[in-house]
């Protein structure tokens, strides 16, 4: 008796396996991680926000509507987090790309605002916040083109046969991808302008 169990067993693995159960389950694992690294970085970005504004609010004071946009931005990623299954809601997912692209318009437009206070710009710590959320920008890039792929990957494989037998089966299904206007801006590293140049010197006045 124990030995037919085991043979069960064994042929229902095999029969898993070559449906693509296994693959299914690497391929989630797989979106599960791009994504943990997506709201890593974010998470990064919010966190330099507040040193960010202090600083800002420190040379210039009277900015007071830019400042609390950014504040307010900020909380607002704060209250969208997903976790990994919530990212499977399209949504869900579209409320989550909508708090982080208004926190990107109000952060540049404190950068440009920056622009009109020579002393702000000279700041060391300034400098220092700049180049971090520079940084991490191009890290946010980054993980974010991870996701898509990865995303990509696991949609191919559940709508490819035999493994979309095995996807119904087991009730999975496609997931959400991030939506982009601009294709490129998912496989770019964007340009932080802190205003070095004179076109930009020019459009903060």
């Amino acid at each position: 008796m124990r030995v037919v169990q085991v043979l069960l067993v064994l042929v229902v693995v095999s029969l898993l396996s070559g449906c693509g159960y296994n693959a299914i389950q690497r391929q989630d694992e797989a979106v599960k991680a791009a994504w943990s690294e997506v709201l890593n970085q974010y998470q990064r970005r919010a966190d330099l926000v507040p040193n960010l504004v202090n600083t800002v609010k420190g040379y210039a004071q009277h900015e007071e509507r830019v400042l609390t946009e950014v504040t307010k931005a900020r909380a607002q990623v704060g209250q969208v987090k997903l976790t990994p299954e919530q990212a499977a809601d399209p949504q869900q997912l579209a409320q989550f790309q909508q708090a982080q692209s208004h926190l990107s318009s109000a952060l540049s437009r404190l950068l440009v605002v920056s622009e009109r206070y020579p002393d702000l710009k000279a700041n060391q710590l300034f400098q220092n916040l700049q180049v971090q959320l520079e940084g991490t920008e191009n890290r946010i890039t980054v993980a974010r083109h991870r996701y898509v792929q990865a995303v990509q990957s696991y949609n191919t494989l559940i709508r490819s046969f035999p493994s979309n037998l095995t996807a119904k089966m087991f009730g999975y299904h496609t997931k959400p991808n991030f939506k982009v206007e601009n294709e490129q801006a998912i496989s770019t590293a964007p340009t932080v302008n802190f205003g070095n140049t004179p076109a930009a010197a020019g459009s903060a006045h």
